[in-house]
């Protein structure tokens, strides 16, 4: 079942508020006054999304006898190996994955976050200890949110939820402004695009006492070197653990009706390929596509189809019309946790609407570019000594210089120096990683991919009620690919070793095609009713009032909106617009 969680912690002897907790809860799903845990000064609230209702299985979970309680979101992926091993000196109800993190609590204290395999987002609050330890996965697949306010701390696992318990500085961080414009719409945690909101960052845990201090645990971080336990591999050895290490990713996220969400690229047919060969029948597949506008196609569907006529899936077809899609894309937009301006946003969000009512979980192909180097600039950073990482991704990557900004921004917004580059530049000449590849992958996978691309699918399905499950992401392959020399991930244009992976169990043409994108032509090429939308957003009086962006290049934008691009492919029109159309839609900034 798919959740959301919020709670508040109130400092020095000060009482939690159930106020705040239930319009938390309010704005997240299907609240109910019943289900929300307070014991004085923690409160409590764990909200199923979609059409899955209430139930007792979504209330937070209490151990009278420890005194221990959590909210929790997500999929254990170890919970049966837990259990066995807990079951022998704890007694459980249910065995369901709350129970078994408290027991893995009450027996391997704060260490017990390094035991728990999985996607997830805990709060658990110790009462005989008076803490509360909030904790994120380690690839950051679930999100939280957190608010530090006088005298009291509030977590939700959307901005907009958190947002909704009142008295947080909603303005726009300047930071955030700044890494927004930088990249594409990423604003990394541990800040957000809000001023008094932040982002626990992925593989951390936060302890805060009842008395408002608050210590910080790392507790995974992959080096990105070659390990000499692999050093006698070849080649075949290398390929033989990795197909074997995501052949167990995949059958840990399989339940008997999961499905996948087939684009038809490798990396999804994969996926398909893998649970094939597990023993499932009749997998549900499901594939979307647009209408095409101007040059580029709406869809691939000759590749998924071929997968799901390869594979005899129970395949699902999903044609949205240019109408259909504009008109969600005010939807979309209010349904983002933050603004995400990547074009397939508003696709996922129709995409999961339309899946849930077949499958309750699906597998994704999400990560696996940014694991196996699978961007065009992997292969320049492997040409490069390890000191200029930094420059090869800027190039890429990074939609505008901070001279740019300046013709961009009102100088209000401008921040007096690069924060964007200070913060690529720290993290990339970070001890570790021994390549300038090694630099690229690692900062791609421990500081932006938790908000793009992981963010658009975990957040969209969520809403809908539809758990989406990331294979590539296990933490267990992203070590041994980590390890994996970097020839074999960037041969054959990147990927290499996947596609020999792959070369044993799709068609070849599949795996030899054009690297795809996911093809949302009317967000790429921006025309009426959607232009419009975008248009008076940025003349709307909370845009006037804001005054984020120079009226001169807004105009400019306007009259000829698809002029301008940035080096990812993205509309530069639409990030700006998009911006302020959701800060509008959720009345902040």
């Amino acid at each position: 079942m798919v959740c959301a969680i919020a709670g508040e912690l109130a400092f020095r002897g000060a009482r939690a508020e159930t106020g705040a907790v239930q319009k938390m809860a309010n704005a997240l799903g299907t609240a109910n006054d019943n289900r929300i845990w307070n014991n004085g000064w923690v409160a409590f609230d764990q909200i199923p999304l979609g059409n899955t209702g209430a139930s007792a299985s979504s209330q937070p979970t209490y151990d009278a006898e420890q005194e221990l309680a959590v909210v929790f979101d997500g999929h254990l992926t170890n919970r049966d190996e837990l259990y066995s091993e807990l079951a022998k000196d704890h007694r459980f109800r249910a065995g369901t994955d709350a129970e078994v993190i408290l027991a893995a609590y009450s027996k391997w204290g704060e260490s017990f976050i390094e035991r728990l395999h999985g996607e997830f987002a805990i709060a658990l609050a110790d009462l005989r200890r008076h803490r509360l330890l909030l904790g994120r996965d380690r690839l950051g697949v679930k999100p939280l949110y957190v608010a530090h306010l006088n005298g009291r701390l509030r977590f939700a696992s959307t901005l907009p939820g958190l947002v909704a318990s009142g008295g947080i500085d909603t303005s726009v961080d300047r930071i955030g402004l700044h890494h927004y414009m930088s990249w594409h719409s990423i604003v990394p945690a541990p800040r957000s695009i809000l001023t008094g909101v932040t982002k626990l960052p992925p593989a951390t845990m936060h302890i805060i006492d009842s008395d408002g201090q608050l210590s910080e645990r790392v507790y995974w971080q992959p080096d990105y070197s070659r390990n000499h336990v692999y050093a006698n591999w070849d080649e075949q050895d290398w390929q033989e653990a990795i197909c074997n290490a995501l052949q167990v990713a995949v059958q840990r996220r399989l339940d008997d009706d999961t499905g996948v969400l087939l684009s038809g690229g490798l990396d999804s047919s994969l996926l398909v390929a893998l649970m094939a060969e597990a023993g499932q029948r009749d997998i549900p597949t499901f594939s979307v596509g647009f209408d095409s506008n101007g040059q580029q196609a709406g869809n691939e569907f000759e590749y998924s189809d071929r997968i799901a006529e390869e594979f005899q899936t129970d395949h699902h077809t999903l044609h949205i019309g240019s109408e259909e899609f504009a008109g969600a894309v005010g939807d979309a937009v209010a349904a983002m946790m933050e603004p995400m301006a990547s074009h397939d946003v508003p696709a996922f969000y129709l995409h999961s609407q339309a899946v849930v009512k077949h499958s309750n979980a699906v597998q994704s192909g999400q990560g696996a570019d940014e694991l196996f180097a699978g961007y065009r600039y992997h292969q320049v950073a492997e040409s490069v000594p390890r000191e200029s990482a930094l420059a090869v991704f800027e190039e890429a990557f990074v939609d505008h210089t901070q001279h740019e900004l300046a013709q961009i921004l009102n100088p209000t917004w401008l921040t007096s120096t690069d924060v964007s580059h200070e913060r690529l530049a720290d993290k990339l000449s970070a001890p570790g990683a021994e390549t300038a590849i090694d630099a690229v992958l690692r900062l791609e996978t421990q500081l932006l991919m938790a908000d793009d691309p992981v963010k658009r699918v975990s957040n969209m399905s969520s809403i809908a009620g539809l758990e989406a499950r990331v294979p590539f992401l296990d933490h267990e392959l992203v070590e041994l690919v980590a390890a994996c020399p970097i020839e074999l991930k960037t041969a054959q244009g990147g990927k290499g070793i996947l596609k020999d992976i792959g070369r044993k169990l799709l068609p070849s043409e599949v795996i030899d095609r054009p690297k795809g994108y996911f093809p949302v032509p009317a967000l790429g090429h921006l025309q009426d009713p959607i232009l419009t939308d975008i248009r008076e957003a940025l003349h709307a009086p909370e845009a006037q009032e804001r005054d984020l962006f120079r009226r001169d290049y807004i105009n400019a934008l306007l009259d000829n909106p698809n002029d301008q691009y940035v080096p990812t492919g993205g509309n530069t029109l639409w990030k700006l617009g998009l911006l302020e159309l959701w800060l509008q839609s959720h009345n902040v900034g």
